[in-house]
């Protein structure tokens, strides 16, 4: 069996419309693609010498073009088994606030993106790993803890 550390994820938020509250990005999977037709966040392979957070940042880039305001990683780690390829999984798990005028520019591994209001969007996601994930978005980022940005690029609106 193999254990695989070369995938991440990256949960993307926003500012809503009405103050305090927040919304998370979802991407739809094109429909030719694994898991074609399905709502996911910023998923992808580290490449090359990346490290984990450089490969997020690249797929935040690549896969909807957004630049973050603030950028943090989490320790919440995914952890799943995939059966054809008998290997376990581990991926680093990251959080971008963007500002609300940022414009999504999908690539071609998707076709469509949402915006999900806080309230609903664990009841939007696939995998129990992003609910994990979610917590810890919630309590330490958007609520009282104490998560600081691992990187702050841009100011937040």
């Amino acid at each position: 069996m193999q254990v695989r550390t070369d995938m991440i994820v990256c949960h993307i938020v926003r500012p809503a419309q009405n103050p305090g509250e927040h919304e998370f990005l979802q991407l739809r999977r094109s429909a030719g693609d694994y898991l074609g037709g399905t709502w996911q966040t910023v998923r992808g392979r580290i490449e090359g010498a990346e490290t984990a957070w450089q490969a997020a940042l690249r797929e935040l880039r690549e896969e909807c073009n957004l630049i973050p305001a603030e950028f943090y990683k989490l320790s919440t780690l995914e952890n799943f088994y995939l059966a054809h390829e008998e290997a376990i999984w581990h991926v680093p798990c990251f959080c971008v606030l963007v500002g609300r005028d940022q414009e999504v520019k999908l690539n071609g591994e998707h076709d469509a993106y949402r915006w999900v209001p806080r309230d609903k969007i664990t009841d939007a996601v696939m995998w129990p790993g992003e609910r994990e994930a979610l917590k810890e978005i919630f309590r330490e980022i958007l609520g009282n803890g104490l998560s600081k940005p691992f990187l702050r690029l841009t100011m937040m609106e």
